[in-house]
């Protein structure tokens, strides 16, 4: 089963600063048949401004994942942490216990990130942040894990959900495949481009819901960077 949620469909606001669209209830915008899609919450697609961000504000028990599409993102916390996350990276933060930070667009133009929420597994845990590079050139013609909770996905940031934010980047008309299982649920959004999935077109960050599914199998109609969550 394969549900389109087109990008122009999404809730969100503008707030000058910052463009947001929700794929999931999130903030002022509600749907109470978009709450969540299994372990995923919060599927955020945001734009911005030049020298604007988040100010410092607490989370508690969520594993968040910050893919950056465009721009840069200048990551700080209370546990001392300081990071820059450039697009095409991607960093995570295990809130845990407990944890304050921000998060803000230091550069000259629009940064745009897809902000990914997952309800961890283990809650109760001390609170962790970390990034790292992921070159396209890695992920060329097939999916590979970015974040994960599987000891199998060794090189991807970890997580402490039964879950996996994987990635592919495709040249129009490659295809990759992606193994999964029918008692989990995926969703999958272009950061840019447009693919075919199971006969369904998907424009750059339209988002698909995706369940009992063996595994999908992914043609790229445009160049494409895909962003996907697997989660239970």
């Amino acid at each position: 089963m394969i549900e389109l949620r087109p990008f122009k469909n999404l809730g969100g606001a503008n707030h000058g600063w910052l463009d947001a669209k929700h794929h999931f209830s999130f903030a002022d915008y509600y749907d109470p048949s978009r709450m969540n899609w299994g372990a995923l919450r919060v599927w955020n697609d945001d734009t911005i401004a030049p020298n604007a961000g988040f100010p410092a504000h607490p989370h508690r028990d969520m594993e968040i994942v910050t893919y950056v599409r465009k721009g840069a993102i200048t990551h700080k916390d209370s546990l001392g942490n300081v990071g820059r996350t450039e697009a095409g990276d991607v960093q995570i933060m295990s809130a845990g216990t407990g944890v304050v930070h921000s998060e803000y667009n230091l550069e000259p133009e629009a940064t745009q990130i897809f902000q990914i929420w997952i309800v961890p597994t283990r809650a109760g845990e001390h609170p962790r942040w970390g990034a790292r590079p992921f070159p396209r050139g890695e992920r060329a013609g097939r999916f590979v894990a970015l974040a994960s909770g599987f000891a199998e996905d060794g090189d991807a940031l970890p997580i402490r959900a039964e879950a996996r934010v994987a990635g592919a980047t495709l040249k129009a008309g490659e295809t990759a495949t992606y193994a999964a299982s029918k008692d989990r649920r995926l969703y999958l959004v272009p950061a840019t481009g447009a693919i075919e999935l199971e006969g369904v077109r998907v424009n750059a960050r339209d988002g698909a819901a995706i369940m009992d599914v063996d595994e999908i199998t992914v043609t790229a109609i445009e160049d494409s960077d895909i962003v996907l969550v697997d989660a239970a």
